[in-house]
């Protein structure tokens, strides 16, 4: 099995929960497992567990990520941008775009 492993997480194996757990996917997402089943020919059991084991590793660093950005601001490493900033930044973007050949 391909899964992914994030330090400091614990493993969990979806099969220890089997008997205990039922999940109901949407028509759409079953459909999409059913097709990666007989795609992969890996049961259904371990593509999920791939995948939870991604997004789980995905959020980690996603909050490492903005614990990190946060730290910066706090310390005063970077200088936060006012709302005002960010909408006259947006504002010159679009009106260069629009005054440019092709701009709509």
């Amino acid at each position: 099995m391909n899964s992914h492993v994030t330090p400091g997480l614990p493993r969990v194996s979806l099969a220890a929960y089997a008997e205990a757990m039922e999940v109901n996917f949407a028509p759409e997402l079953q459909a999409k497992l059913d097709q990666l089943v007989k795609e992969t020919g890996l049961p259904v059991e371990e593509l999920i567990e791939d995948a939870l084991a991604g997004y789980t590793c995905e959020l980690a660093r996603t909050r490492e990520m903005l614990d990190s950005r946060y730290d910066d601001l706090k310390s005063g490493r970077v200088k936060p941008i006012s709302r005002d900033e960010i909408l006259a930044h947006f504002r010159e973007k679009r009106a260069a775009a629009q005054r440019s050949p092709g701009g709509s």
